[in-house]
């Protein structure tokens, strides 16, 4: 779990290109399974920046991906902010998940956390149906995002532990896995 969370760190200190893989990584995500995502992106990584928008398409359908034809666009339509993404994501988290969720298509709230966490912003949770399932066992309020990611919030504090950090730990509980 150490080692992942430094690798997130890694991320968030390397380039606009590695960052630009995660941003499109995070994007390819919502509606589709994490691990499958992994693979698009370590076979597709290097062309997110530079594929044509039929290239894209077609490596993203080759790959199984099911909704290629909308991620392929957003990630085309994303190039224009990558050069800005190492100053973005070195806002304070809430605002830079607030200029992500507003800037680039195909990022909701979830995304855009789940794109800070991967690159060293540990200061937002992602809040996705495995940590809603966990925190309605708990009892605690999961109305709506804000309201779940609040309640991760407190247990993170008196775990003494960062909000994006716990929520790998809650994710790694209810799956068995530690990806990303």
């Amino acid at each position: 779990m150490n080692r992942r969370l430094e690798e997130f760190a890694e991320i968030g200190s390397s380039g606009p290109r590695r960052i630009f893989s995660e941003l499109c990584f995070c994007i390819l995500t919502a509606g589709f399974r994490a691990d499958r995502c992994i693979e698009i992106q370590n076979r597709l990584g290097d062309r997110f920046m530079d594929a044509g928008l039929t290239d894209l398409e077609a490596g993203l359908k080759s790959l199984g991906h099911r909704f290629y034809r909308v991620r392929a666009g957003y990630i085309v339509e994303a190039r224009k902010i990558a050069p800005r993404l190492p100053e973005i994501i070195r806002l304070p988290e809430p605002r830079a998940r607030t200029w992500l969720v507003s800037n680039v298509k195909g990022l909701g709230m979830k995304e855009a956390s789940h794109f800070l966490r991967n690159t060293g912003r540990l200061g937002v949770a992602v809040v996705d149906r495995h940590i809603l399932r966990i925190l309605g066992s708990l009892g605690l309020p999961c109305g709506s995002y804000t309201e779940a990611e609040e309640s991760v919030f407190l247990i993170a504090e008196k775990l003494g532990m960062a909000p994006g950090e716990l929520d790998l730990y809650l994710w790694y509980l209810e799956t068995g896995k530690v990806l990303k």
